[in-house]
């Protein structure tokens, strides 16, 4: 039961921001969205978590048209991290990742002990245990993306949709974050600006440019030094590492 996006288009006010892209990821991989800022990476996650709804085109889950299923079916298979997260509510960072839980829970409530099992699972793959009791509004930039992976992975999804997760986090903990994300039994898709850090960790790559899809494959297959000029307007060395990874040198 994967996401995949057909044909999509999005015209926001006469603006093409996703222009006939479609995605089909595999069961448990990882794909990388690349591409400049304004390619319309952050657009395609919005249509795909059903946040926004497009021109044409559909967004399919279980083989059934997303549109279809019900707010709640969303809600618990499909998790979306964004890039900015803020509240005026005065919470802590278990309170935060609780939030997770809200798509389980029917009339009577939910299971508190599947629930807390759940929150403490996601506190502990992100290093959180220690700030558990610390308000939101005193985190660092980086905390605050790594509470909301916690809260994502307290959901328990199927399909993990991330937008620039690496935002405010030092090297260390950008390159903690992918090794968990890849490692999680699900399908996630990464709009990431960092081409070494996709070319390292994700299965496949998706590079857009205007709303378009311009290739896509394994990263060594599709960030090679023209792509890369062509699409990124800079120069660079690629070398490859053996399984279908590379490492990008840029020209100084």
């Amino acid at each position: 039961m994967t996401l995949r996006a057909k044909d999509l288009v999005w015209d926001r006010g006469g603006n093409l921001v996703v222009n006939g892209v479609s995605l089909d990821p595999h069961d448990g991989e990882t794909i990388g969205l690349l591409g400049p800022n304004g390619s319309g990476k952050s657009s395609l996650l919005r249509l795909m978590a059903g946040m926004a709804q497009p021109t044409s085109g559909e967004v399919l889950f279980a083989e059934k048209p997303l549109a279809s299923t019900s707010k709640k079916q969303r809600a618990r298979a499909i998790a979306v991290v964004s890039q900015h997260a803020d509240t005026i509510v005065d919470i802590n960072v278990l309170e935060a990742v609780k939030l997770g839980r809200i798509p389980h829970r029917g009339t009577f409530g939910g299971d508190p002990v599947r629930d807390a099992e759940a929150v403490e699972r996601a506190l502990e793959r992100t290093g959180l245990i220690q700030l558990k009791d610390k308000p939101w509004h005193k985190l660092s930039g980086g905390e605050r993306q790594r509470v909301q992976i916690a809260r994502a992975l307290a959901q328990e999804p199927t399909q993990l949709l991330l937008d620039e997760p690496t935002n405010h986090l030092d090297i260390k903990h950008q390159l903690e974050l992918l090794r968990l994300v890849v490692a999680l039994p699900l399908t996630s898709i990464i709009a990431i600006h960092d081409l070494n850090l996709a070319a390292l960790f994700c299965d496949r790559v998706v590079v857009l440019r205007s709303g378009e899809l311009v290739a896509a494959g394994r990263p060594a297959d599709v960030l090679t030094p023209a792509l890369i000029r062509d699409v990124y307007e800079v120069e660079a060395s690629v070398e490859p590492l053996g399984a279908g990874r590379v490492r990008i040198n840029y020209a100084v």
